[in-house]
C-alpha cells in the first residue's frame, strides 16, 4: 500500500543574509513527498493550490514518482504565499506575510484509491482538518503528524483529539514545552506520550533530535555543514526522509525507527544546502546512504574497558 501525504503547498520568498528567492517552490506537503521519494512509492499527496501555480512544479513532482491526482487546483485562485526573512543566526527568523489565498478554505479530499493507504504524513495543518483527513482512511498502519505553536495555543481540544489517533507526533523543542507546560524536555515527553503518540520525536535544529517510546530515549546528532543557505523545510524534509525510509522497510521497531531519524537527518541536512527544494530535487540514494554513514561515525566510538 501507498504512503499518503497531507499539508500545505506554497510559493516562498525568503531572504537570508547570502541571498533571497521569490515565488519558490515550498509547502509542508512540497519537502515531505520529495524526500520520501528518495526511498518508495507510490505516494500519493493531497493539497490545494491556485491557477497560478507554476506547471514546471507539477512537473517536477511526477517526475518524482508523486501522485498528484489529490492536488486541488483553484481556478482563478491564488496559491498560498509566505514570506520570510532570516537572521545571521539562521534559528531566528521574521514573518514578512503570509497570504492563505485558497489554502484558507482547504478541503482535504481523499481519492479513493488514496484511502487504503497504510503509512500517514499530517503535515502542519490546523487539527481539524487532520482529523478529517482521518476519518476518510480506512484503517491506516502508521500516521506521523506534525504541528506548531500557533494550533498548540489556538486550537489545542482538536490537537489532542488527533494525538490519541497518531503512532508518531513531530515537533521542535519549543513546542515539546508548550504542549507539555514542562521545561524539561525529558520530562515534557514522558507527558506528550501520555496523550497518545507511541513515539515521540522532538527536533532540536542544529543541536539533532531526540527520539522517545515509553522506556528508551535515542539521540541523533547534527550533521555539521559548514555552509547552510536556506532551513526552510528543513523540518519537513526530515519528516518526508523519515516516514519514506519507514515505508520503505516496512520495520516499525525501535531500532529501525532510529534509522529512519538518521535517515530523516540527512535529507534535512541536504534541503538547508540550498534555497527552497533545490537542495533535494536532484540526489541519488549513493550520495543519501554517505550521508547516513557520516551520520552514523558521527556517534560511534570504541569502548576500551
Amino acid at each position: 500500500m501507498g504512503l499518503l501525504i497531507v499539508g500545505s503547498i506554497a510559493l516562498d520568498s525568503v531572504e537570508t543574509p547570502f541571498d533571497k528567492v521569490e515565488n519558490a517552490l515550498g509547502g509542508s506537503t512540497t519537502y515531505i513527498s520529495l524526500a520520501s521519494s528518495y526511498f518508495t512509492y507510490p505516494i500519493h499527496i493531497v493539497g490545494v493550490v491556485g491557477e497560478d501555480f507554476p506547471a514546471e512544479y507539477i512537473e517536477m513532482l511526477e517526475n518524482h514518482e508523486i501522485d498528484t491526482e489529490g492536488l486541488q487546483i483553484i481556478p482563478g485562485g491564488k496559491t498560498f504565499r509566505w514570506g520570510g526573512r532570516y537572521h545571521y543566526d539562521l534559528n531566528v527568523r521574521d514573518t514578512l506575510f503570509t497570504d492563505l489565498n485558497v489554502f484558507e478554505n482547504f478541503d482535504p479530499i481523499i481519492p479513493e484509491k488514496s484511502k487504503k493507504n497504510s503509512f500517514v504524513l499530517l503535515g502542519n495543518i490546523v487539527p481539524s482538518l487532520q482529523n478529517k483527513v482521518l476519518d476518510q482512511l480506512e484503517n491506516p498502519k502508521f500516521v506521523v503528524c506534525d504541528t506548531m505553536n500557533l494550533w498548540i495555543e489556538t486550537t489545542k481540544d482538536d490537537l489532542l483529539d488527533v494525538l490519541k489517533r497518531v503512532d508518531v507526533l513531530i515537533i521542535n523543542d519549543s513546542e515539546a514545552r508548550l504542549l507539555s507546560n514542562e521545561p524539561n524536555l525529558i520530562k515534557a515527553a514522558k507527558i506528550i506520550q501520555t496523550l497518545g503518540p507511541k513515539y515521540l520525536i522532538i527536533k532540536k535544529g542544529e543541536h539533532g533530535a531526540l527520539l522517545f517510546n515509553d522506556t528508551t530515549i535515542f539521540s541523533a546528532p547534527a550533521y555539521p555543514l559548514e555552509n547552510i543557505y536556506d532551513p526552510t523545510g528543513a523540518g519537513d524534509s526530515f519528516a518526508g526522509g523519515f516516514i519514506g525510509y519507514l515505508h520503505q522497510t516496512r520495520d516499525l521497531s525501535f531500532e529501525n525507527l532510529k534509522r529512519a531519524v538518521i535517515y530523516g537527518s540527512a535529507l534535512a541536512s541536504f534541503c538547508v544546502e540550498q534555497f527552497s527544494t533545490k537542495g533535494i530535487e536532484y540526489l541519488d540514494k549513493l550520495q543519501i546512504h554517505d550521508r547516513f554513514l557520516e551520520f552514523r561515525e558521527l556517534s560511534r566510538f570504541d569502548d576500551d574497558e
